[in-house]
This record gives structure tokens, C-alpha cells and sequence, in this order.
């Protein structure tokens, strides 16, 4: 078997491993600003006069996110960090390698043979729609190639990426650009 370099997409962004949205809140938020303010709208008095709107921006990456719908400045806080590691997952890439990428603990934790089941609006699924990605770039959007060596069907693996509209737009465009057929 020859070596073949990890595709490289010059529309996304590329950090060093670890991938930010795998980071503990406290160490991803070493890297972050904060801010915190009013928004109008229902929510009464307190959403009015109080600064419960969370705006929190990732510095090394530019990527940023808010959260405003909630009365607790708490609640948006969580809402917010659990938003921006979606985002960082969907646009940020980590270097892996192409055909010898080895799944991470947490994602061999959460497969069940061929299996991987998490709810989008899990704790772990950032960080696994990540690792996903991470592999599906690297190896120039080959979905199929992929899911072997991440360890699970393709089916499996384009459902992880399905549950994210912005990470599926994003490699169905970059399928498109390689001249591959896009995912349904």
C-alpha cells in the first residue's frame, strides 16, 4: 500500500489536536471571551434589566455563538458553550491521518458494534461529530472509507453527520467539489 497524504480543504479551518470542542468547558473557555448583556423581547422585567444574554467567542479559531431565549444568564451560559462546540465540530478541522486514524476512547466508548447511537443533543455528540469529520475530510470526503475505519456502517456515519444540517451541507459540498455524489 502506497501512502496518500489527508486531504487538505482550504475552505475550512485547521487547528492542532486536541479538537477544541473535545476539551473540558474550563480548558475550551481558556481559549474563549465571554460577554454578557440585555436583549428586548418576551421574557418580562428580568430578561429586560438583567444581562442574561451570553455572547461567547473561541479567539484561535474566530468562531463564535450566543444564546438570548433564556430568563437565566446560567441556562444561556450552558446553552451557548453547548452551541459553540457545534460550531467548532462543523467548521474547525484537526490534522489526522488519512488511512491510519485511530477512533478516540470516548468514540470507541460510545459505538456498539457497528453502531453509533447519540442523541444530537448529547453532551458527546460535538465531539464525536468532530471526529467524524475529521476522518471524512481527511480522506476527501470519502463517507464509505470513513465509516471503516472509524469502525462503523456508512449509514451510521452519514446519520451522525445528518443530525447537524451545517456539518452535512458542508460535506456535501465538499463531495461535490471532489466530483462525488451527494449524501441523501
Amino acid at each position: 500500500m502506497t501512502y496518500r497524504p489527508a486531504h487538505h480543504d482550504p475552505n475550512l479551518i485547521y487547528c492542532d489536536a486536541p479538537h477544541p470542542s473535545t476539551l473540558a468547558e474550563d480548558e475550551l473557555l481558556k481559549h474563549c471571551s465571554i460577554e454578557f448583556g440585555r436583549v428586548a423581547g418576551p421574557g418580562g422585567q428580568n430578561r429586560n434589566k438583567v444581562e442574561t444574554a451570553v455572547y461567547i467567542a473561541h479567539r484561535p479559531t474566530a468562531v463564535d455563538t450566543h444564546a438570548t431565549e433564556r430568563r437565566s444568564q446560567g441556562q444561556n451560559r450552558h446553552v451557548a458553550i453547548f452551541r459553540l462546540r457545534l460550531k467548532l465540530a462543523w467548521k474547525v478541522r484537526t490534522w489526522t491521518r488519512r488511512d491510519g486514524h485511530r477512533p478516540s476512547e470516548l468514540w470507541v466508548s460510545r459505538r456498539q458494534g457497528e453502531k453509533m447511537s447519540v442523541n444530537p443533543e448529547h453532551a458527546d455528540y460535538p465531539a464525536l461529530l468532530a471526529e467524524a469529520l475529521d476522518v471524512v475530510v481527511a480522506r476527501g470526503y470519502d463517507v464509505a472509507g470513513s465509516a471503516g475505519i472509524l469502525g462503523i456502517t456508512m449509514s451510521q456515519l452519514a446519520r451522525l453527520i445528518r443530525h447537524q444540517k451545517h456539518a452535512f451541507s458542508m460535506v456535501n459540498e465538499g463531495r461535490e467539489r471532489r466530483g462525488l455524489p451527494r449524501l441523501r
